[in-house]
């Protein structure tokens, strides 16, 4: 499989991978300190400090979905009431009840999918951290420089390393500075080949070059035992259908469905619509994500490096601890008081913006469509004599014989009003 998260990586996720990646390297330093110099045990604590980072986000998408088990049989009569209504007035009318019911509970729309936005940002730029572990980890990079410093003098280095590129799936088209003239490489991009040898790809190099084998092989050797992992693996490596290789896929699997029935059981409990309502497409449409992803996520597992497939296993396992742990304190939380809470934050909110947050949300909601649709005319009548004519037209239609708004009958009868009314202010002057 061909690799695209080559040397540090820029963009928008460029601020993500660095602090991600102080984070990794801090981490290494640290375990360095004990005697222990291993990225997979790194990638595992790794992977622990980010989720506790990430715990504020989480919480607020739990509390969303505790919220959302008192809000959605509210959200849901709403909709029920106005099924079938396509016409604008109902439409509005549906949008402004819902809103009210939002506005009840101090939430919005978009409440449960905010955490879920930031969050992706974090966990692409947490693989390509992985990925490029030699980029953000220094003592890491240095092992790898050290070795990129013996092959540059050697003649037909750039040529043997582009091939072996080809072989250890680096992608090159990028590598600007390599032609058939100059043949030359980048510290950067010998780091970059060079991360994705294997044991067998560092005993080829010395043999090649037996000239540096002396000075290569502690460096190699060194490199190797930074990338091991339990039962002789390397993270390096695709973990493959071989034993022991397949176990980091089976446990990817079988982790992140534990995970996802978790997250069902969850949804489940907090699922209080009723019985005889249509059945959630939404829900139907993830739970079938949820049964689809771990079989994903193992087939993945095996074409890509142990290193990936060990994060995904450390990042179930940890979701999975953090769930009941939060689960268990929201369950103990009033959730009449999460929502006081949460519509003292949303009005604070308001507040700021300069949005008004009285009831008049809930007073237009309890207004009448026919009574909307009137205040809609009267204000946008032109002038006086069509305001007065309108009323006429209103009190006409009102009467016991009822005629075409804009018939000569209609007409004629406005025009008699008229005159009555200039009679009889005459009569009191």
């Amino acid at each position: 499989m061909v690799s695209v998260f080559l040397t540090q990586t820029g963009g928008i996720l460029g601020p993500f991978a660095k602090v991600l990646g102080w984070i990794l390297n801090a981490i290494y330093e640290f375990v360095s300190l004990f005697g222990i110099e291993n990225i997979a045990i790194c990638i595992i604590l790794f992977t622990f400090v980010t989720k506790m980072l990430m715990i504020p986000l989480t919480i607020k998408q739990q509390r969303y979905t505790k919220l959302s088990a008192v809000m959605n049989p509210e959200i849901q009569a709403i909709q029920d009431k106005y099924k079938g209504k396509k016409d604008d007035a109902s439409m509005r009318r549906q949008q402004m009840e819902m809103q009210e019911v939002y506005n009840k509970y101090g939430s919005s729309p978009t409440a449960g999918c905010l955490p879920m936005l930031i969050t992706f940002p974090i966990l692409f730029a947490l693989y390509r951290v992985i990925y490029a572990i030699p980029a953000y980890v220094n003592d890491v990079g240095a092992l790898y420089q050290s070795v990129g410093e013996l092959l540059q003098p050697l003649e037909g280095y750039a040529e043997y390393l582009m091939e072996a590129a080809k072989q250890v799936g680096v992608s090159t088209s990028k590598f600007s500075e390599y032609s058939e003239t100059t043949a030359v490489l980048t510290m950067n991009h010998i780091i970059d080949i060079l991360t994705k040898f294997s044991q067998q790809n560092w005993a080829d190099l010395g043999a090649k070059y037996p000239e540096i084998a002396a000075q290569l092989q502690p460096l190699s050797n060194k490199i190797i035992d930074i990338n091991s992992f339990v039962a002789g693996m390397n993270i390096l490596d695709p973990a493959g259908y071989k034993f022991p290789g397949i176990i980091i896929p089976l446990l990817a699997a079988g982790f992140q469905f534990l995970q996802s029935k978790l997250m069902t059981v969850n949804n489940n409990n907090n699922n209080n619509t009723k019985k005889n309502s249509e059945p959630n497409q939404m829900a139907d449409s993830m739970k079938m994500m949820n049964n689809i992803m771990p079989i994903m996520s193992g087939v993945f597992c095996i074409m890509l490096p142990i290193g990936v497939g060990l994060y995904w296993v450390a990042s179930s396992v940890f979701t999975i601890l953090q769930q009941l742990i939060i689960n268990r304190y929201l369950d103990k939380a009033d959730i009449n008081e999460m929502i006081e809470k949460n519509v003292m934050k949303a009005n604070k909110k308001k507040a700021k913006l300069g949005i008004e947050t009285g009831n008049k949300m809930a007073e237009v909601a309890k207004t009448p469509t026919k009574t909307i649709e009137r205040k809609y005319e009267e204000k946008s009548t032109s002038s006086y004599a069509n305001a007065g004519a309108k009323k006429n037209y209103d009190s006409y239609k009102r009467s016991e014989v009822s005629y075409s708004a804009k018939s000569i009958a209609a007409n004629a009868n406005i025009l008699r009003d008229r005159s009555k009314d200039k009679e009889k202010d005459k009569g009191d002057k």
